[in-house]
């Protein structure tokens, strides 16, 4: 499919530029996160070798060590995240008893809480030991696009390679997975030739090759549906929508936090909000969830924080009313006290 081949490279290495700021930033399209997590595995893995050591947060989603584990890496290892993200002591301390080739993986936007670490003290620590960085922004990346909250990723351009999802906030349909690095070099190890796909002659002559765009042959044209949205809406436009549903998960959060009823975990850092009824224990809540799933009246997540369940609002659509959000409280007020 030239055409789409063509259009494919575009996009890559324009949304590649959003989060790289060096002359030759790319990127790959991926099903989601969890492959593109995967593939940022892979190229440490042949930059540094099979006895490269993962080392992630607690907080990290589980593609990090599975992906390790598909690679034939080292066990990943996990590292305490108590208060939700990663803090540098932590991650000094075990780079300090690490020994040969690391590869940290930092989270923007955990699947929980939607926390971010810190990015800019991480890539510090990673710069002194000699360890690369690697940060999972499938949730919170797109953020970078929005002026008012950018600066909450503060340190992300300094990874060596980014998982960003469209499936999240860039309202995609799967699939819109992204791994960016910062160089087109990074990507050579996914290079491959096969003669009735890629003829080198062919490749030679101009024709578009993406056989080592990705771990996949045969997919669908994912690039269009991107590219149309981006086309349609624009950097504003896209900011915008950021923005609103950002400001919704704030409206939800003072919501919960003024009502008697409810017990607020913290104040959304992105558009994920972890609330308890006051009252209830852990088992109540647990039940009240499913009680309004096979219900249908509302779908809610769950998360543990703290050494206790909560319940997870995260909120994805733009198009949400403040109304929206008073009858969402009012059901769940008359739902606790039944």
């Amino acid at each position: 499919a030239p055409a789409a081949s063509t259009l494919e490279a575009l996009l890559t290495r324009t949304l590649a530029a959003e989060f790289h700021d060096t002359p030759h930033p790319d990127a790959v399209l991926t099903t989601g996160g969890t492959e593109a997590n995967q593939l940022a595995l892979l190229l440490a893995r042949e930059r540094h070798g099979p006895h490269l050591t993962v080392l992630h947060g607690a907080n990290a989603h589980h593609s990090i060590p599975r992906a390790a584990w598909l690679l034939g890496l080292p066990p990943a290892r996990s590292l305490p995240t108590p208060t939700g993200t990663l803090t540098p002591a932590t991650l000094a301390e075990a780079l300090a008893t690490s020994s040969g080739p690391v590869l940290v993986t930092a989270t923007a936007g955990t699947t929980d809480a939607g926390l971010i670490d810190p990015l800019d003290a991480l890539a510090d620590l990673c710069d002194q030991h000699g360890a690369d960085l690697h940060i999972d922004a499938s949730y919170g990346g797109l953020l970078q696009l929005s002026p008012r909250h950018r600066p909450k990723l503060a340190g992300l351009h300094r990874a060596r390679s980014i998982t960003i999802d469209l499936h999240k906030l860039g309202w995609q349909p799967i699939a819109a997975g992204l791994l960016t690095v910062p160089d087109t070099t990074l990507l050579a190890p996914l290079a491959h030739q096969a003669d009735y796909l890629n003829a080198t002659d062919d490749t030679q002559a101009g024709l578009p090759d993406l056989l080592g765009r990705s771990l996949r042959t045969t997919r669908r044209a994912d690039a269009l549906k991107i590219a149309a949205t981006l086309r349609s809406l624009g950097r504003d436009g896209l900011t915008h929508l950021i923005d609103r549903t950002c400001a919704r998960a704030d409206q939800l959060a003072r919501l919960l936090e003024a009502h008697p009823a409810f017990e607020l975990h913290a104040a959304p850092t992105i558009s994920t909000v972890l609330f308890r009824p006051t009252h209830a224990d852990d088992t109540a809540l647990a039940t009240l969830r499913r009680t309004l799933l096979q219900g249908g009246t509302a779908v809610l997540g769950r998360a543990t924080a703290d050494g206790r369940l909560w319940l997870k609002a995260t909120l994805l659509n733009p198009h949400t009313t403040a109304g929206d959000l008073d009858a969402l409280v009012n059901l769940l007020e008359g739902s606790t006290h039944r």
